[in-house]
């Protein structure tokens, strides 16, 4: 491609060199850059860009996307911009054909649901006869192919790409987390989202390498709402008319709330043979009872979204209650089935809120006892250790403190720590190493109506310790226990 095609939705400026250049890769790892690429200079929070332009002149550089001039050889073309991230989404969107165009594009954000939300959305659409890509926090699924994640949101080029080869397997929608750092750094820009989904904002991500305060936490969530086409969001958070201050888009909303356009009515818990769950009554845009195998609140909003947006794509109601009785999130609330008496799950919670939101939610069903099993990760703040220890000591009937990620610390110095949390309550607890003693333990001692829950790990399948990952699924522990290995 010729640099002139990939800067068509750019303002720019050339500084020198011709537009007619040929580019034969994008890249913005100085490592990747060969004869004729096209190099952008990324500001970086710990590495700037601009530093390696030598580098990439010397492998064969022959376009620089730049924020600031430099020094380059008169063949080089240097094309100045005011954000290098900004430029870098709309040149790769260029660079792999606009993809997006060719799918229908579903963004969530939030600080709460939004796996469980895309999981959600992807089983109800898959289920009506869609071919749905997913771009999230635990992976993305390009058809038969999955990739583990390292952001929640990747990089522009990476987003593109994904969209690219989604396109080439046959899909027609693609649902994908997005992230507040995803919507700060431009990684979602080259592309306008047919739907965006706002689920909910708390105090969160707030720190030095992070957001500065909630408000600009939430100015760079709500970024989505001038980013889509149709905005769909909870009408029942706090935060409300902050949220949809600006917006640009076709607005809806969900929720309890007699505003909401699509709104829960008369919900039940509901609980069978080892399982937990929920029921309402959807009223407001569609009007039919949903049932739901997952317990809690948060699941109402979450399934409220996923109709939300098979509304639009004109999914059925019986399609869409079946799906719902299906939809399942490794290792957020899932439940093992492991006895007909108690009710096993297992679940990402690895900090005190969640843990806190997970194990309230549970408290409402009344169990026999309620019993909590983590750990917390080794090289993590020991505040962590403490909060966690006292919500689990404060809500749960017992707690079995064992490992997680102990990675450079000791096992046992992480529990001592987590026992300081739980000394502020009166909750009896039990300490195990060994996490699958521990799971042993908990499963051998299970007693009718109890819930057990092992927070911490979710959908993780490893272990780390001492700078190495071990292969450790809980699933495969609680299958191993059952057998008697």
């Amino acid at each position: 491609m010729k640099v002139a095609q990939l800067l068509k939705a750019l303002e720019f400026t050339c500084l020198q060199g011709s537009l007619e250049q040929e580019v034969s890769s994008v890249e913005y790892d100085s490592r990747k850059v060969k004869e004729n690429s096209l190099f952008i200079c990324i500001r970086g929070a710990v590495v700037d860009g601009h530093k390696f332009v030598p580098d990439v002149i010397e492998k064969g550089a022959k376009t620089l996307i730049v924020e600031e001039a430099i020094q380059a050889p008169e063949d080089v073309t240097v094309i100045l911009v005011q954000d290098s991230r900004y430029a870098m989404a709309f040149i790769s969107a260029a660079y792999f054909g606009n993809p997006a165009d060719q799918l229908k594009v579903i963004g969530i954000t939030g600080t709460k649901g939004k796996t469980t939300t895309t999981y959600m959305v992807k089983s109800i659409l898959e289920n009506a006869g869609h071919k749905v890509g997913l771009i999230g926090t635990i992976e993305a699924i390009i058809g038969d192919q999955v990739i583990p994640a390292a952001n929640t949101t990747p990089e522009s080029f990476v987003v593109q790409e994904y969209f690219r080869k989604m396109v080439d397997a046959g899909c027609d929608a693609v649902v994908m987390e997005v992230s507040s750092q995803g919507l700060m750094l431009h990684r979602t820009q080259g592309f306008v989202f047919d739907f965006g989904i706002f689920t909910n904002i708390e105090p969160d991500h707030i720190g030095p390498n992070e957001h500065r305060d909630f408000d600009h936490y939430l100015e760079c969530k709500s970024m989505l709402l001038k980013q889509c086409k149709v905005g769909i969001v909870n009408r029942d958070d706090a935060h409300f008319e902050q949220i949809i201050k600006g917006h640009t888009c076709q607005l809806e909303t969900y929720g309890f709330s007699p505003e909401a356009d699509l709104r829960a009515e008369d919900a039940q818990l509901i609980g069978g043979k080892g399982t937990l769950g929920i029921s309402y009554h959807l009223k407001g845009l569609l009007d039919f009872p949903v049932e739901i195998d997952i317990p809690g609140k948060f699941s109402i909003y979450n399934s409220l979204t996923a109709i939300a947006i098979c509304r639009h794509f004109g999914v059925s109601e019986d399609n869409i209650i079946k799906a719902l009785k299906v939809a399942r999130v490794k290792g957020r609330i899932e439940m093992v089935k492991v006895s007909d008496e108690f009710t096993l799950m297992i679940d990402y919670a690895h900090n005190a809120m969640a843990l806190e939101s997970l194990l309230s939610t549970l408290r409402e069903y009344h169990p026999h006892r309620l019993v909590c099993l983590f750990g917390c990760g080794g090289n993590r703040s020991k505040l962590r250790r403490y909060d966690m220890g006292e919500v689990s000591g404060k809500l749960a009937d017992l707690t079995i403190i064992t490992s997680d990620n102990p990675r450079n610390e000791e096992p046992q110095e992480i529990i001592n720590d987590i026992k300081i949390g739980i000394g502020r309550t009166s909750g009896k607890f039990v300490e195990i190493i060994d996490r699958k003693e521990a799971i042993a333990y908990a499963i051998h001692h299970g007693e009718p109506g109890d819930i057990i829950v092992l927070a911490g790990k979710g959908h993780e399948d490893y272990q780390e310790i001492k700078g190495k990952k071990y292969p450790m699924d809980e699933r495969v522990l609680i299958a191993d226990i059952l057998a008697g290995k």
